[in-house]
């Protein structure tokens, strides 16, 4: 039986980027071992997947000794397991499990690219980051970005060689559960209590942002945009589904005062049921900076939530402008509020567009769909080795 080691920096990423995944390559054949620090969704996601784990205490931020002390574990816990497949995913993760693995002597080194931190940085982090997505690509034997508009920027920017790069199927990570994201399996007790913590009036008409509510998300542009549509449409309202993360990115100081304050903004905080929040809004805005191929787009969607997103890489591999969505353009408030006040002046074309991209989600990005073609993937590199069980 084939080993296959699954890494993340942290176990979060493991339990809400990546569920599934993991059990389904265990019950396909595959000895899958997970790797990521410590933390409060690590007890679930070993029950979920139902795959051994094993703790290296990375962090997201940059800590020069504490990644050298990583990287040796890792080399260390690569050399013990002998691993036929190292697939790392998350930037830190993907840096020291590349180089460790290579160092160990793992022949099949896979790093999936989500998103790429630097394109929101500048000056001195911006060139260490862009040297650190160059040196994990150059320990790695196959990089598969997520999406096509993704792998392009990469190949334009020359940060892996061309001939290590695939987009698995349509892209996508880990696609889109349709036996959980529908409307028909809503559950209407956890609906009503839902409804019941944001005292939800169906006079009124819901935005929806779900994510990290950090400045790369889009927060600042969505908060002056969204308060111009409530001085001319007063039933509106914003409702974030999400957390504050002021370590990293922090929203402007005016964007935090309007969280708190604008009569209109509604902080649900953070919740593992956007789906129910989908099926109760109006539409979802996801105006983020930058992005892999964003999750929430593909839940929405499977939801018949309409949405209108940001013109980057990764939303536009999945929506349409006129056709599954609407699209406005990145950092801009402008943009924004046009296509917000469209929104909530033409519900029927809206509902059209919702139902376009349910569609779209059935055909491609089904999660059994995506963790078929990993799996195939997974078996050809193995084959090619003269591994495959």
């Amino acid at each position: 039986m084939p080993k296959l080691i699954r890494i993340t920096t942290a176990p979060i990423s493991l339990n809400v980027l990546l569920p599934g995944q993991m059990k389904y390559m265990q019950e396909h054949g595959f000895n899958v071992i997970m790797v990521s620090s410590d933390g409060k969704e690590l007890e679930t996601v070993k029950t979920n997947e139902g795959c051994p784990h094993h703790i290296i205490p990375m962090t997201r931020r940059m800590t020069p000794f504490g990644d050298l002390r990583c990287l040796w574990l890792l080399y260390r816990f690569f050399r013990k397991e002998k691993p036929d497949i190292v697939h790392s995913h998350t930037p830190k993760a993907g840096l020291l499990a590349m180089l460790a693995a290579r160092f160990a002597g793992v022949k099949i080194r896979v790093h999936t690219i989500a998103g790429l931190r630097f394109v929101t940085t500048k000056g001195f982090s911006r060139r260490v980051l862009i040297f650190m997505e160059k040196l994990t690509g150059r320990a790695a034997t196959h990089v598969w970005p997520n999406s096509y508009s993704m792998e392009k920027y990469i190949r334009e920017e020359k940060l892996v060689k061309a001939s290590k790069m695939e987009v698995i199927g349509r892209g996508s990570s880990n696609g889109v559960r349709l036996s959980r994201y529908s409307p028909g399996v809503i559950n209407e007790e956890k609906l009503a209590a839902i409804k019941q913590h944001i005292s939800y009036d169906e006079k009124l008409t819901y935005f929806l942002s779900v994510g990290r509510i950090v400045h790369d998300k889009g927060m600042d542009e969505l908060l002056q945009a969204f308060v111009r549509i409530y001085d001319t449409h007063p039933s509106a309202r914003l409702l974030l589904v999400g957390a504050f993360e002021d370590e990293v990115d922090p929203v402007s100081d005016k964007a935090r005062e309007l969280i708190q304050t604008h009569p209109g903004v509604i902080m649900a905080g953070w919740s593992d049921a956007v789906e129910y929040y989908m099926h109760i809004a109006y539409a979802l805005i996801h105006p983020s900076h930058r992005e892999g191929f964003p999750n929430v787009l593909l839940q929405a969607g499977a939801m018949h939530c309409p949405v209108l997103c940001s013109r980057i890489d990764g939303n536009i591999d999945i929506v349409e402008h006129g056709k599954t969505g609407l699209i406005f353009e990145v950092k801009d408030e402008e943009s924004l509020f046009q296509q917000m006040k469209y929104a909530i002046d033409n519900p029927a074309p809206l509902r059209e567009y919702a139902q376009s991209l349910r569609k779209h989600i059935e055909q491609y990005f089904d999660q059994p769909v995506i963790h078929a073609l990993l799996h195939k993937r997974y078996l050809q590199l193995l084959e090619k080795e003269g591994t495959r069980p």
